[in-house]
C-alpha cells in the first residue's frame, strides 16, 4: 500500500497543491486576527456616523483603527471588505409624542454607504431618518436668511424622509431591513436591481404610491414584508415572478383591484398575508390552487369573499395549510347558509381558523366550522354579532379544540352549554359579551360538562356579571380566571375554595366589599392576585394574615390598588417570592411599625395616595432587588438624606423612586451611588436649603421632578455632567438659578422643560438652542428680559411643540407667523411686552393666553379660514385691542373660556356668542360695550361665570339668567342696568358671588333670595378655582382646566380675587343702586355669606333681628340707607366680622357692649344721631329708653318741615339779609 506521504514525495506537483491548500485553510482560520478593514470603507462608515445622532452611544467603539472590530460591523475574514451593517435601535415607548409619532433623531443615511460595494447585510430598523438636504442649524439659518424680514416661517417644517435611491446600487445585498424607520415617499424602483436580495423588510413606515413592478426582478427573494404602510393601487402581477419567495406580507395598506392570479406561480410560498379595503379575489381564487407549500393564509378586508364559495373549495384543498385567517371580510350568515357540504372538503392539516371582525349573527357558524374540519386547535370568532346557542354536537365533533375566542359578541349564560362538552378546551374567552347573569349561574353552566376538567384559562372580563365569587374548586385544571370590570358585589364567602392549580386570579374594577377569605391563603400555586379598584375595606394586616398559608411561598404579584383598605403596613418579609406589591389609592394610615420589612425579592412597591405618616424606619430592609418605589401622596416626614440611606441596599437595582407630595424635608443628598436610577420624583415636599455645589445626579437619570419645594442656590454645568439620557426636567417653583457657561452644550435632549419661577434671565437662555426635541416647555416667571430669538420661534413648528409657557417675563417683540398646519395644544404669552397684531396660526391652539401685553388691532384673526374645532380657552385681557367684537363666534364651537376684559372694545355684545354651547366662563369687563345682554346667550347652558362689569350696558337684567343652573359667579356691576330684580334670579341655586353694584336697579329684594342655596352652605362649589373639561383636537386629547378671576370691591378697595381666594368667597353686592323697602328677613337664611353689601340704596325699616345667623360674615356694609331702630343684639354672634359699616342711617339706641362691635372705628356708626355708646363719644343716658321713637315722632323727624328746618331757615334768612344790606350800605359808589 502506498502512503500519502510517499505519494507527495514522489509527486512534487501534488505536494505543492496540498501545501497551498493547507495555507489557504490556515489563512481562513486565522483571518479574523490578520485582516483589518479597508481604509476607504472605514472612512465611508465614519461619514455615515457623522450624519446621525448616536443618542444611546451605540457607536462608541467606532474610533479604533480597525472598523471590522466596531459594534454592528461584520467583515470578510478573507478580503476585509465590510459585509454587514447591523444597527437596529431598540424600540422604546418613551420615544413617542402624544400624537403617536417618534421623535426625530435628526439623522439621515449618508451616501457614503455606496462605497461598501461588498455589503451583503444592512439592518437599520427602528430608527427614524430624514432626508439629507439641509442639516442642523444650517437648515434653520438658511431659512431665516431667505425670509429677510421675519414675516412668515411657513417652511421651517422639516422635509419628509424618503428611502435613499442609492441603496439600489448596493447590488451584493442579500438582506435589507428598513422597517419602522419613519420613511415616507415611494419605494425606490432601483431596488429591482438588487439581484442577490433574499430578505426585504420595509414594514411599519409611511410609504406611499404603488409597489414598483421592478421588485418582480428579485428572483432570489425569499421574504418580502410591506405591511402597515400607505401603499395603494393594484398588487403588481410581477410579484408572481419571485419563484423563491416563501413569505409575503402586504396587509395594512390601501390596495385595490383583484389579487393577481400570477401569485399562484409562487410554489414555494409558505405564508401569504393580503389585505386592503378595496382588494378582491378573482376567478374564484383558482390562482391560489398551486400554492402547495402554503401553511399560513391571512386575508384582511378582502371585500368579495361573501359572494362566492369557489375560493373556499380551492383553499380547502391546499395540502399543508395550518392557519387560515379571514379577518374583517364581511362574511355573514348568507355565506354559511348558501354553502353546501361539497364546498369544503378540507384537508386535515388546518388547525387554526380566524373569522374575527365579521358580521356573523347565527350560531350556525359553529356547525359550518365543524363541517369544514374537526381538527381545529384554535377558533377565533371574536368581534362578530353572535348570539344564541348551538348544537351540543359541536362540542363532541371538535375533539381537538383547545382555544376558543368569542369576545365582543352577544352570548348569554344559557348559551355557554354549547361548549361544555369540548373535553379538550383549555381557554375560553368571553369578554365583552354583555353577560348580565350572576356569576354562580355562569360558572355553574360551564361546570356541568367535561370541559370543567380541561379549562386552564377563563376570561369573563368586560361584562355586567353580578353576584359574588362562588366556590370554583370544581375546575380542577384552571390556571387563570379573569373577572375584571363587571358588577360583582358583596363580600366573598369564607367557604369559597380555589382550584389547587390556580396561578392567577383577577377581579379588578368590581364592587366587592369586606376582605378576602382565609381559603385564598391555601391556594399553593397562586402567583398573582389582583383585587384592585373594588371597595374592600378590611384592615390590611388581616388580609396579610389570611394569605399567610402556603400561598406565601408562591405569590409573586399582590395588587390591591383603589380600594378602602385600612390599617398600616405589617411585616411582609414572609412572602419569600413576592415581586410586585401595589397598595396605592387606599386608606392606609398611621406610622409604619419599626419591625415591618418588605420581601427580599420585591421589585415593584407602590403605596401612593394613602395617609401613611412619619418615617419609613427600616422598611426596605434587605429588599435588594427593588426596581420601583412609589410613595407619592402620603404624609411622610422623614429627612430626605435619611430616606435615601434606608434605600441604600437597593442602590444597584433601583430605577424609579417617587416621593412626591409628602412632607419630606432636608436638602438634596448625593444620589450618584444609585447608578441605575432613571426616574426621581421629589416634587411638592418641604425640601429646603442650598443645592450643594459638589453633588451630581445619577448618570442614567431620564426624569427628574423637584418642583414645588423651597430649594435654593445655583445649578450649573457640573450638576448635569454625564447625564446623557435626561428627558424630563421639572424644577418649577423653587428659588433656583440655572447658570451655565456661555457655550454649554448639554449631553441630553429634553422632551419636557418645566422651569417656572426659576431664574434663567436676564438674557434668553442660549442653552435651549441645543434642545431639539422638547414638545413641552414652561419658562414662565423666569426673570428673562429680552427679545425672543428667532431660533427659539423656529423650534416651535419644527419640533411640533405642543405646550409652551413663556408668560410673566419681560419679553419683547412681535409674535411670529407660522403656517396653519402647526396645531399647538397650549400657548401662553401672558404678562410680557409683545406688540402688534395676533398671528393667524394661534387660532389653532387649544389654549391661548395673550393677556397683559401690548397687542393692538382687532380680533379679525378669529374670523378667517372657517370653523375652529380645537380652541377651548382664549384669554386676551389687558391689551390694547379695540373696535367692535366680531360677530363670528359660531366658528369657535369648542370654546369653554373667553376673557376679553380690560381692552377698548366698543359696540354690542355679538349675538353669535349664543352659539358657544360649551362656554363656561365669559369675561368682558372694563370695556365700552353698550346696549343689553343679548337674548341669544340663553343658549349657553353651561355657564359658570359671567362678568360684564365696567361697561355701558343698559336695559333690564334678563329673566332667562335664572335658567343658568350651573352659574356660580354673576358680575354685572358698574353699568347702567335698570328695573327690578327678576324673580327667576332666585333659581341660581349654585350662585356664590352676585355683584349688581353701581347700576340703576330699583324695587325690592325678593323674598325668594333664600333659595340661593349655595350661599346657605359653608362649603364651596368652586374647588380651589379649578374647573376641568375635556379637550380634544385633531391630534391630541386630554383633560384641561381653567382658573376664574374677579375684580371686586372688598373692604373698601378694589381687589382681584382668583384661584383659591375666589373659591372661598360667597358674596352679595347690591350697593349703589335704588333698591327700597325693607331688607327681607329671608336674607338671614344665607348663613354661608362672607360678604354682604347693601350700601347706598334706599332701604327702610329695621336691620333683620336674626342677622347674626350669618355667622360666616367677614364684611357687612349697610351704610347710606334709611334704616331705623336699634342694632340687633344677634350681630354680636358674628365673631369673625372684620368690616362693619352702619353709618349714615337713622339707627337709635345703644351699641351692644362686651363684643367686638366696640372694636370698630367710630366712622362705622357715624351719622346715626340717636346712636350712643362706645366706640362713639356720645354716651347713653341711664334710664332713657333705648327704643326707637314712636311712629309719629319717627315720621315727624324725617318730614321735610320739622323744627330743625324752621330754625335753619330763620338763621339763613337773617344772615343773607345782612350780607346784602351791608354791601349796599358800605359801598361808596352807591
Amino acid at each position: 500500500m502506498i502512503t500519502p506521504t510517499t505519494t507527495s514525495m514522489t509527486n512534487p506537483v501534488g505536494f505543492r497543491l496540498m501545501m497551498f491548500m493547507v495555507c489557504v485553510v490556515l489563512l481562513v482560520v486565522n483571518g479574523e486576527h490578520q485582516t483589518t478593514c479597508i481604509p476607504k470603507e472605514r472612512e465611508a462608515l465614519l461619514q455615515f456616523k457623522a450624519a446621525i445622532v448616536d443618542e444611546h452611544n451605540l457607536l462608541s467603539s467606532w474610533t479604533t483603527p480597525d472598523c471590522c472590530q466596531w459594534e454592528g460591523i461584520r467583515c470578510s475574514n478573507v478580503t476585509a471588505h465590510v459585509l454587514g451593517l447591523h444597527l437596529p435601535e431598540q424600540f422604546r415607548d418613551e420615544s413617542f409624542l402624544p400624537g403617536g409619532r417618534p421623535f426625530s433623531r435628526r439623522r439621515y443615511i449618508h451616501e457614503s454607504l455606496m462605497e461598501l460595494r461588498q455589503l451583503e447585510y444592512l439592518n437599520l430598523s427602528h430608527n427614524s431618518f430624514r432626508d439629507n438636504d439641509i442639516s442642523g442649524h444650517q437648515f434653520v439659518s438658511e431659512i431665516f436668511n431667505s425670509l429677510g424680514t421675519f414675516k412668515s416661517v411657513s417652511y421651517v417644517l422639516p422635509p419628509g424622509s424618503h428611502i435613499p435611491e442609492f441603496l439600489g446600487s448596493l447590488t451584493n445585498l442579500k438582506y435589507l431591513d428598513l422597517s419602522s424607520c419613519d420613511f415616507g415617499g415611494k419605494i425606490p424602483s432601483q431596488f429591482g436591481s438588487l439581484s442577490h436580495l433574499k430578505y426585504l423588510n420595509l414594514s411599519w413606515n409611511s410609504l406611499k404610491g404603488s409597489i414598483p413592478r421592478q421588485l418582480g426582478n428579485l428572483s432570489r427573494l425569499r421574504y418580502l414584508d410591506l405591511r402597515h404602510n400607505l401603499l395603494e393601487g393594484n398588487v403588481p402581477s410581477q410579484l408572481g415572478n419571485l419563484s423563491q419567495l416563501q413569505e409575503l406580507y402586504l396587509t395594512g395598506n390601501y390596495f385595490e383591484g383583484y389579487i393577481p392570479s400570477q401569485l399562484g406561480n409562487l410554489s414555494q410560498l409558505q405564508k401569504l398575508y393580503l389585505g386592503g379595503d378595496g382588494i378582491k379575489i378573482d376567478d374564484g381564487g383558482q390562482g391560489l390552487s398551486n400554492l402547495i407549500s402554503l401553511t399560513h393564509l391571512y386575508f384582511d378586508s378582502v371585500s368579495n369573499l361573501n359572494r362566492s364559495h369557489s375560493w373556499l373549495q380551492v383553499i380547502a384543498k391546499l395540502p399543508k395549510l395550518r392557519e387560515l385567517s379571514l379577518v374583517d371580510c364581511s362574511l355573514s350568515n348568507h355565506f354559511i347558509m348558501s354553502s353546501k357540504p361539497s364546498h369544503f372538503n378540507s384537508s386535515t392539516s388546518l388547525s387554526i381558523l380566524d373569522l374575527s371582525f365579521n358580521t356573523f349573527t347565527s350560531p350556525m357558524v359553529f356547525q359550518w366550522v365543524s363541517n369544514i374540519t374537526s381538527n381545529l386547535v384554535e377558533l377565533d370568532l371574536s368581534r362578530n354579532l353572535l348570539e344564541g346557542s348551538t348544537s351540543s354536537d359541536f362540542g363532541m365533533v371538535m375533539n381537538s379544540l383547545r382555544h376558543l375566542h368569542l369576545s365582543y359578541n352577544y352570548f348569554k349564560a344559557r348559551d355557554l352549554k354549547s361548549f361544555i362538552n369540548i373535553c379538550t378546551l383549555h381557554s375560553l374567552n368571553l369578554n365583552a359579551n354583555g353577560l348580565t347573569e350572576d356569576l354562580p349561574s355562569i360558572l355553574g353552566n360551564l361546570s356541568s360538562g367535561c370541559a370543567r376538567h380541561s379549562f386552564q384559562e377563563l376570561d369573563l372580563n368586560y361584562n355586567s356579571i353580578t353576584g359574588t365569587l362562588p366556590d370554583i374548586s370544581v375546575f380542577s385544571s384552571l390556571k387563570t380566571l379573569s373577572l375584571d370590570i363587571n358588577h360583582l358585589s358583596g363580600t366573598i364567602p369564607e367557604d369559597v375554595k380555589l382550584p389547587s392549580t390556580l396561578e392567577g386570579l383577577s377581579i379588578k374594577a368590581n364592587f366587592l366589599e369586606g376582605g378576602i377569605p382565609k381559603s385564598f391563603g391555601n391556594a399553593c400555586a397562586l402567583r398573582s392576585l389582583d383585587m384592585s379598584y373594588n371597595s374592600l375595606s378590611e384592615e390590611f394586616p388581616v388580609i396579610i394574615r389570611h394569605l399567610s398559608g402556603c400561598s406565601k411561598n408562591s405569590l409573586q404579584e399582590l395588587i390591591f390598588e383603589g380600594n378602602k383598605l385600612k390599617g398600616t403596613l405589617p411585616d411582609l418579609s414572609i412572602f419569600s417570592t413576592l415581586q410586585v406589591l401595589k397598595l396605592s389609592e387606599n386608606e392606609l394610615n398611621g406610622k409604619i411599625p419599626k419591625g415591618s420589612k418588605l420581601p427580599s425579592m420585591l421589585e415593584n412597591f407602590s403605596i401612593r395616595s394613602n395617609r401613611l405618616e412619619g418615617g419609613i424606619a427600616k422598611l426596605f430592609g434587605n429588599a435588594r432587588s427593588l426596581l420601583s418605589v412609589d410613595m407619592f401622596n402620603n404624609s411622610f416626614t422623614d429627612e430626605l438624606p435619611k430616606v435615601i440611606s434606608h434605600l441604600s441596599c437597593a442602590r444597584y437595582s433601583l430605577e424609579e423612586l417617587d416621593l412626591g407630595m409628602n412632607q419630606i424635608n432636608g436638602t438634596l443628598p448625593d444620589f450618584s451611588t444609585f447608578t441605575f436610577l432613571k426616574r426621581l420624583n421629589l416634587s411638592e415636599n418641604k425640601l429646603n436649603g442650598e443645592i450643594p455645589k459638589d453633588i451630581q445626579l445619577p448618570p442614567q437619570l431620564e426624569e427628574l421632578y423637584m418642583d414645588s419645594n423651597s430649594l435654593k442656590g445655583v445649578l450649573n454645568d457640573y450638576h448635569f455632567a454625564n447625564m446623557s439620557n435626561l428627558k424630563e426636567l421639572h424644577l418649577s417653583d423653587n428659588s433656583l438659578a440655572l447658570t451655565f457657561t456661555k457655550n454649554w452644550v448639554p449631553l441630553f435632549q429634553l422632551l419636557t422643560i418645566e422651569l417656572r419661577s426659576c431664574k434663567l434671565g436676564p438674557t434668553f437662555p442660549k442653552w435651549l438652542q441645543t434642545q431639539n426635541k422638547f414638545s413641552n416647555i414652561d419658562i414662565s416667571n423666569a426673570a428673562i428680559s429680552d427679545i425672543v430669538p428667532e431660533w427659539f420661534w423656529a423650534k416651535l413648528p419644527r419640533q411640533k411643540v405642543m405646550k409652551m409657557n413663556i408668560s410673566y417675563n419681560n419679553l419683547r417683540g412681535i409674535l411670529p407667523k407660522f403656517p396653519p398646519t402647526y396645531i399647538p395644544t397650549s400657548m401662553s404669552f401672558g404678562s410680557n411686552q409683545f406688540e402688534g397684531s395676533i398671528p393667524l396660526f394661534l387660532r389653532n391652539s387649544g389654549r391661548l393666553d395673550l393677556s397683559k401685553n401690548k397687542l393692538s388691532s382687532s380680533l379679525s384673526f378669529l374670523c378667517e379660514n372657517g370653523t375652529l374645532q380645537g380652541l377651548s380657552h382664549l384669554d386676551l385681557s389687558y391689551n390694547w385691542l379695540s373696535g367692535h367684537i366680531p360677530d363670528c363666534w359660531r366658528q369657535l364651537n369648542s370654546l369653554v373660556y373667553l376673557d376679553l376684559s380690560h381692552n377698548n372694545f366698543s359696540g354690542k355684545i355679538p349675538t353669535s356668542m349664543g352659539s358657544l354651547i360649551h362656554l363656561q366662563a365669559l369675561l368682558l369687563r372694563n370695556n365700552s360695550l353698550v346696549e343689553g345682554i343679548p337674548f341669544s346667550l340663553r343658549n349657553c347652558r353651561k355657564l359658570v361665570m359671567v362678568d360684564v362689569s365696567g361697561n355701558k350696558l343698559s336695559g333690564s337684567i334678563p329673566d332667562w339668567i335664572g335658567t343658568k343652573r350651573e352659574l356660580q359667579i354673576l358680575i354685572l356691576g358698574r353699568n347702567q342696568f335698570f328695573g327690578s330684580l327678576p324673580s327667576r334670579i332666585c333659581c341660581l341655586r349654585n350662585i356664590q358671588l352676585l355683584d349688581l353694584s353701581l347700576n340703576n336697579l330699583s324695587g325690592k329684594i325678593p323674598k325668594c333670595i333664600k333659595n340661593l342655596t349655595s350661599m346657605a352652605q359653608t362649603t364651596s362649589l368652586i374647588y380651589h378655582g379649578d374647573h376641568w373639561y375635556f379637550f380634544k383636537n385633531s391630534i391630541y386629547a386630554t383633560n384641561m382646566s381653567y382658573d376664574l378671576n374677579a375684580l371686586l370691591t372688598w373692604k373698601g378697595s378694589e381687589q382681584m380675587f382668583m384661584n383659591r381666594g375666589l373659591s372661598f368667597l360667597k358674596s352679595i353686592d347690591l350697593s349703589s343702586n335704588h333698591f327700597s323697602e325693607e331688607i327681607p328677613l329671608e336674607i338671614e337664611k344665607l348663613s354661608g355669606l362672607i360678604s354682604l353689601n347693601l350700601s347706598r340704596n334706599n332701604f327702610t325699616g329695621k336691620i333683620p333681628s336674626n342677622i347674626g345667623n350669618l355667622a360666616s360674615l367677614d364684611s357687612l356694609d349697610l351704610s347710606r340707607n334709611q334704616l331705623v331702630g336699634s342694632i340687633p343684639l344677634s350681630l354680636t354672634q358674628i365673631y369673625r366680622l372684620g368690616v362693619l359699616d352702619l353709618s349714615h342711617n337713622h339707627l337709635t339706641g345703644k351699641i351692644p357692649t362686651a363684643t367686638q362691635l366696640q372694636g370698630f372705628n367710630p366712622s362705622s356708626y357715624e351719622d346715626n344721631f340717636n346712636l350712643c355708646g362706645p366706640p362713639l363719644q356720645k354716651m347713653c343716658i341711664e334710664g332713657r329708653s333705648t327704643q326707637e321713637p314712636n311712629v309719629e315722632v319717627h315720621e315727624d323727624e324725617y318730614s321735610l318741615f320739622n323744627n330743625d328746618f324752621f330754625i335753619s331757615m330763620t338763621f339763613g334768612f337773617v344772615l343773607s339779609f345782612w350780607m346784602v344790606f351791608g354791601t349796599i350800605l358800605f359801598k361808596s359808589s352807591w
